[in-house]
């Protein structure tokens, strides 16, 4: 294990060198401070809480940018390394390549989750500055949000090291991530959409949309996130979804894990088997 955190540490030095931590959370802190002053207003009108809105707002943006964000700094994880012939530097250290994918993934994790923390929290302290009345369900689901966007952003990391893992060139493997990047979080919904309209209820059953709905980890995110917050869905177009689903929180939860599980164990396998 000592190995692996090796590994990790390593990683997060180079992403404070390369300014990956400042960069994310201060893109992430101005965002999300714009989302807080300009999306609260609304609150009064749909009834609900300053801050439940501002959960909807940084989930709809966490959507957009943090696979995005996680995307960009795992794409070449693994190729990059062997392209700058580092890879066989870390090889030669008493370490199973098993051991150099996990220690990676959770220095880009970190990378990513301090990058979360910080910048959703300053939003968070701004609108409590400002004397807005919160409930303790508000500061629930405000957290519950923070802790599911890691998780998002944990689940593209794990996507970016399994194209790592699988390409030759660091070139593809940022074409890959870009492509990945638009299917899951753009094409994905407008294609589901699509298809219910074209269906009218003939074919697609509630079932099979939420099968269809698991099988994009952005959506799961997104279900998990609104599913509570009854107030505000008119905030969101997709969130009408949330209140029809038969999907618990856990479950959504479960699915989240498992896009991270699996294809970080796939990229592990492949790396173990590829030549250098």
């Amino acid at each position: 294990m000592s190995g692996v955190l090796l590994i990790a540490g390593k990683e997060i030095r180079e992403g404070m060198r390369n300014r990956w931590v400042l960069a994310a959370t201060l893109l992430l802190a101005a965002l999300a401070l714009t989302l807080t002053f300009l999306g609260a207003a609304p609150a009064g009108r749909v009834g609900a809480s300053a801050l439940d809105v501002v959960v909807v707002s940084l989930s709809s943006l966490s959507i957009f940018l943090l696979p995005l964000i996680a995307l960009l700094i795992s794409h070449d994880a693994i190729v990059g390394e062997m392209e700058r012939g580092t890879m066989l530097l870390l090889l030669s250290y008493p370490l199973a390549r098993w051991q150099v994918v996990l220690g990676k993934f959770l220095g880009h994790l970190a990378i990513l989750a301090v990058a979360t923390i910080l910048g959703y929290g300053a939003a968070a302290v701004a609108l409590a500055v400002t004397g807005q009345a919160i409930t303790s369900a508000s500061w629930q689901a405000f957290a519950l949000m923070v802790g599911s966007s890691i998780l998002l952003g944990a689940a593209f990391v794990a996507l970016g090291y399994m194209v790592s893992a699988l390409v030759r060139d660091r070139g593809t493997a940022a074409g890959i991530a870009v492509g990945l990047w638009l299917l899951m979080v753009l094409i994905w919904d407008m294609a589901l959409l699509g298809l219910l309209v074209a269906d009218q209820g003939r074919s697609v059953t509630a079932g099979t949309l939420d099968v269809l709905l698991l099988l994009n980890p952005a959506d799961a995110y997104r279900l998990f996130n609104l599913a509570g917050l009854a107030d505000v869905r008119l905030l969101s177009g997709m969130a009408a979804l949330a209140g029809s689903s038969g999907l618990s929180a856990p479950l959504l939860l479960a699915a989240l894990a498992g896009w991270v599980v699996v294809p970080l164990a796939a990229a592990a396998a492949i790396f173990a088997r590829r030549e250098l």
